[in-house]
């Protein structure tokens, strides 16, 4: 099972490396999830995206914040993070953003369905323009995650995980701003480390034209959990 567990992700790895001939974009992403009380834990994240340039990372975003475990399948999270957008290896957006999400799992056999609900308040600073703005963003996202060679996600199982979100902006036009779907595999490599790989399309709608953007995603999430009852948690495209 291994053996086919190495084959899969290798697979991932060169369709990914390959793939650079058609220009898609990449998606490498960094997690640590530390729960430091059964009621509390502390998430933090950090982003490579090449958009323009597959090979060349023009996208980041390092962000992190503090979750509250109200019950075992209800997780509201405030958050806080900084992105950066690169163009010609110059620095053309920088944005600060704060956010308030609830997360609400629903367990259905072995699938689980979750459901995030994201209110988001960005700042942002143009500095070739020198120019600053701002914007409001709601966003709401269904995960369904199920493991495949386990009752539950445990070291050792290999995982589905297919989600879709969608994106409003209540201070642009038009509203509905963005659209992303993604299907990918995940591996519980053990109790601390955990990999996931797929494909993630991405579709921008705007005044001046809509644009489609194809991601090939690679994560590697670090769980930090010292109580007796482990919960494995992947982060997911984010």
């Amino acid at each position: 099972m291994q053996k086919r567990i190495i084959q899969l992700f290798l697979f991932f790895f060169v369709l990914k490396v390959s793939a650079q001939s058609e220009n898609p974009s990449s998606f490498s992403s960094l997690s640590v999830t530390y729960k430091v009380h059964p009621k509390f834990f502390l998430f933090a994240e950090g982003q490579l995206r090449g958009i323009e340039d597959y090979s060349y990372p023009d996208y980041y975003e390092m962000k992190g914040g503090i979750g509250y475990n109200l019950t075992k399948n209800h997780k509201p999270f405030v958050g806080i993070g900084r992105y950066g957008n690169y163009k010609n290896h110059v620095l053309d957006k920088e944005e600060f953003r704060i956010w308030l999400q609830d997360v609400l799992d629903v367990k259905v056999g072995k699938f689980k369905f979750e459901n995030r609900v994201r209110a988001e308040k960005s700042w942002f600073y143009e500095p070739l323009k020198d120019l600053h703005s701002d914007r409001i963003r709601l966003r709401y996202r269904l995960n369904i995650s199920v493991p495949l060679n386990a009752e539950s996600v445990k070291p050792g199982t290999l995982f589905a995980n297919a989600y879709d979100e969608v994106f409003f902006i209540t201070t642009d036009n038009p509203l509905f701003a963005r659209n992303r779907v993604y299907g990918g595999f995940g591996y519980q490599i053990d109790h601390n480390f955990g990999i996931a790989s797929g494909y993630l399309w991405q579709r921008e709608f705007a005044q001046s034209g809509n644009k489609n953007l194809h991601f090939l995603y690679l994560a590697l999430n670090i769980t930090i959990d010292s109580s007796e009852h482990k919960n494995y948690n992947f982060p997911g495209a984010d």
